[in-house]
C-alpha cells in the first residue's frame, strides 16, 4: 500500500500495524488511536467504517479504564480485556498520546497477545511525536 504526500514515519507506523496483525498468532485485526479517540492507523484485513467504530470503542474503554484508576488507588490500566463469544478486543496504552487495540480469535493465547502488544508499545511509543499522530488522524486510510 503506497500512501503518496504521506512521510516515510507514518508509511512505517502504519506497516507495523498490519505486520502486528498478520504476525501475532491469534490476531484478526490491530488498531491504533489517537488520545482524541481518532484512527490513526489499521490493519489492512479491516473496512475503514469498522475500524472507525473499533477506535471510538477503543478509546472509550481506555477512557473508562482511566476513570477506576482515578477513583481506586490500583494504578493506571495496564490492558483491557474484553471476552466475547469467539474472540477478545485487548486495547493497551502506547504512549500519552495514543493506545493499540487488537481483535483476537478465542484460541489465540491472551499472554502472547499481551506481550506482542507491550513490545509493540515499547517499540512505537519512541517514534510517536504529537507531529507524527496528527499526521497520521490526517492520512489514515489513503
Amino acid at each position: 500500500m503506497t500512501m503518496s504526500g504521506v512521510s516515510t514515519e507514518a508509511q512505517n507506523f502504519n506497516w507495523l500495524v498490519s505486520r502486528f496483525a498478520q504476525g501475532t498468532a491469534g490476531a484478526i485485526a490491530a488498531i491504533a488511536v489517537s488520545a482524541d479517540g481518532l484512527l490513526i492507523a489499521m490493519s489492512q484485513d479491516l473496512a475503514r467504517h469498522n475500524a472507525d467504530r473499533l477506535a471510538a470503542i477503543a478509546s472509550a474503554m481506555l477512557g473508562l479504564a482511566n476513570g477506576v484508576a482515578d477513583a481506586h488507588p490500583l494504578g493506571q490500566p495496564d490492558k483491557i480485556i474484553i471476552e466475547l463469544e469467539r474472540g477478545y478486543l485487548l486495547v493497551c496504552t502506547i504512549s500519552i498520546g495514543c493506545s493499540l487495540g487488537v481483535l483476537a480469535s478465542k484460541q489465540a493465547s491472551l499472554g502472547t497477545i499481551a506481550y506482542e502488544m507491550a513490545m509493540f508499545a515499547n517499540r512505537a511509543s519512541s517514534v510517536l511525536t504529537p507531529a507524527l499522530i496528527e499526521e497520521l488522524k490526517n492520512s489514515v486510510g489513503q
